[in-house]
């Protein structure tokens, strides 16, 4: 086996690309591609990072391959990861991995058996803004927390979306595939874990897709009786340079921090940070520079270093994506009135 071989299996969105990006920068070699429906983001994919279309996925598990990457369509990615286990080839994911709580005992009983790495692209955590912020509730400066609220709104593109993305069973829904990254942050952020959690997802736009919501909030309790609220949509307007205005709000009993993310529409190209303490009054905090990637700290983890994202990170921010999922009440304008 080369360890600095890796391929691609499954490419349904260009997530992946970051995983494909920081393999070629650290000196991996991408033996090939392989996605069997979505021809036109292969295509593009491959020649953007100059990698070798491949028709056969066999061929992308073979003994040269060390390490595989993924942004199958989210409900058949958990597949994969089986299919990697058998091979003994570690894997990396965009999120979501799974999609429902079947396909999470699936992905726990794989990570139990400890034969493989599976890292899943929770990228937030390596925004320059949200490791600052992260080095500031270490160091104790707003106090004890109270308070997290994180919006998070999305681009919808609808002219681009494959049909999958509509589809609650093969997407998993806004609440599985958005607020997974929140969750993450939730628990890194705090170091607790989820206690309670209750939400509301609507349903505004596309009657010819019953299964798709387009607005979603969850209420959290983390222990210590930390509340959160967590909000997503596909509103951000199509004429919008970014995908979306994310912001993330903490409240603390010493302070409060703003962090306007890489979302923002007046600024596009850097994070913010800004502070207020009972001390000092509102000012823009120097942004810390993240010096590891994703990709690097999960190669570290393969080779036995239990650093960056771990399996239980994983794990218990999917689980309580999936709660969060099951918990919410749903509400549609399409729905005939009795």
């Amino acid at each position: 086996m080369d360890k600095k071989a890796f391929s691609i299996i499954g490419c349904q969105h260009e997530h992946i690309g970051i995983f494909i990006e920081e393999m070629l920068e650290l000196g991996y070699e991408c033996v090939g591609i392989y996605e069997r429906e979505n021809k036109a983001l292969l295509t593009s994919m491959a020649n953007k990072y100059n990698l070798l279309i491949v028709e056969d996925k066999e061929a992308l598990l073979d003994q040269r391959v060390a390490i595989v990457g993924s942004s199958a369509i989210n409900n058949q990615k958990i597949d994969i990861i089986e299919l990697c286990a058998e091979r003994g080839k570690h894997i990396m994911v965009d999120k979501p991995a799974v999609t429902n709580r079947e396909d999470y005992k699936r992905l726990q009983s794989i990570i139990n058996q400890g034969n493989i790495e599976v890292g899943m692209l929770l990228t937030e955590r390596y925004q320059p803004a949200l490791r600052t912020l992260k080095r500031y509730l270490e160091n104790g400066e707003l106090g004890q927390i109270v308070n997290i609220g994180i919006r998070k709104p999305h681009k919808l593109r609808l002219s681009t979306r494959p049909e999958w993305h509509f589809s609650k069973e093969q997407c998993g829904g806004l609440v599985i595939d958005l607020f997974v990254h929140d969750f993450d942050l939730l628990r890194w952020l705090t170091g607790v874990e989820v206690v309670d959690l209750d939400g509301m997802v609507c349903k505004n736009i596309l009657p010819e897709y019953p299964t798709f919501y387009d607005t979603a909030t969850v209420q959290v309790l983390l222990k210590g009786n930390i509340l959160a609220q967590l909000y997503t949509d596909w509103h951000t307007p199509e004429a919008s340079k970014t995908y979306g205005d994310g912001r993330v709000f903490v409240v603390g009993t010493k302070g409060y921090a703003e962090l306007r993310l890489s979302g923002d529409p007046l600024i596009t190209d850097e994070n913010l940070m800004f502070l207020v303490t009972h001390d000092n009054q509102a000012k823009r905090v120097e942004l810390d520079i993240v010096k590891g990637k994703i990709t690097e700290d999960f190669l570290r983890r393969i080779e036995g270093e239990q650093i960056g994202i771990t399996h239980q990170d994983m794990l218990a921010a999917t689980k309580a994506t999936i709660e969060a999922d099951e918990r919410v009440k749903k509400y549609s304008a399409f729905e005939v009135q009795s």
